[in-house]
């Protein structure tokens, strides 16, 4: 490759008030990633005396000749390794935060990272440039969310705000993997310590109670009672398409699913009960009209309203000691 055999060169040029500007110079030229270009120059922005008369002028000459041979040296490695992205100076000037907007997930998880996203925008002030990043500014960002009163007026979790870290370590993942930041700052960010927390479950009479209790949004009602009944995740009950429900080679009723987190592939039996949950058989999504959003918008006013006063979310559906063997009778009955 022609880009390993090119020489670099330390340059002075002339020019006004006596003194010398350095720059590189590439032999043979290199291409600039941005325009295409070939190129044979990079000016340093270093400035020496042309015609040193004082001791102290002489000592700056030496002083900025070896920074300027400390930059050839980087340059040399960069285009060595093929790496040319020194050439475009107006990169680091970029904003980050158009770059994390683009790379937020596809809509299962768009409140998700929106979420994160939006406490990142306010940590900064609304502007992020690439220069920005440091190990200590992303640091930064865990402290600022962990000092933060929520709107039950206590300070955010330490879960939550892990969570919200680890979206922005994924965004600086990918940067670095692009080449966009010079270091893999998410690798040297540490997460908060998270409390032991209790984890709430609901027992057989309150998922009993559930059932008999009608909600706003019946098909929060139905992916809720299909968590119970198979242990499958929001994010995988929203995917869930018809073509998914297959029969088995007993006969029976199965779903045949990649998870979204885990990206396992499973085959995963389906009882009356759950089938049930699903309404008509049709084609598409399962759980018609089911997002994200639903949930905070009517999953509590549900359990509310079925007498249940734990914290219950979502996620405690699929961790119901009983699911594949819940029985409940005419469930259909029980949606509206």
């Amino acid at each position: 490759m022609t880009n390993i055999c090119t020489k670099v060169t330390v340059r002075k040029r002339p020019i006004k008030n006596g003194q010398l500007s350095l720059y590189l110079d590439f032999y043979p030229p290199v291409r600039h990633p941005k325009t295409g270009r070939l190129t044979r120059r990079e000016y340093l922005g270093i400035y020496i005396y042309a015609n040193p008369t004082e001791k102290f002028e002489a000592e700056f000459n030496k002083t900025m000749l070896r920074n300027a041979e400390l930059i050839k040296c980087k340059r040399t490695e960069a285009i060595i390794n093929e790496e040319f992205g020194f050439l475009d100076r107006n990169r680091g000037k970029e904003s980050f935060l158009e770059y994390f907007r683009s790379k937020m997930a596809d809509d299962d998880n768009f409140r998700n990272w929106n979420v994160a996203y939006k406490h990142f925008e306010k940590y900064c002030s609304g502007s992020c440039t690439f220069d920005d990043l440091t190990v200590e500014y992303c640091q930064g960002f865990l402290t600022y969310m962990l000092s933060l009163t929520t709107h039950n007026r206590t300070k955010m979790m330490a879960s939550t705000a892990n969570n919200n870290l680890n979206k922005l370590k994924c965004v600086l993942r990918q940067a670095y993997e692009e080449r966009r930041i010079k270091d893999n700052i998410a690798t040297r960010l540490k997460h908060a310590k998270e409390a032991n927390t209790r984890r709430e479950f609901l027992t057989l009479e309150e998922v009993k109670m559930l059932a008999n209790t009608p909600c706003e949004k019946p098909v929060v009602k139905s992916a809720a009672l299909f968590s119970c009944l198979t242990g499958l995740r929001i994010s995988d009950i929203i995917r869930l398409q018809w073509e998914n429900i297959i029969r088995g080679a007993d006969g029976g009723w199965c779903m045949h699913i990649v998870t979204k987190k885990t990206r396992t592939e499973a085959v995963l039996p389906l009882s009356d009960e759950a089938l049930a949950l699903c309404g008509e058989r049709s084609t598409g999504q399962v759980f018609k009209g089911m997002t994200q959003a639903l949930l905070p918008l009517y999953l509590k006013d549900w359990i509310r309203s079925a007498g249940i006063t734990k914290h219950i979310t979502f996620h405690c559906f699929r961790h119901c000691i009983f699911s594949y063997s819940l029985k409940i009778r005419n469930l259909q009955a029980l949606f509206f």
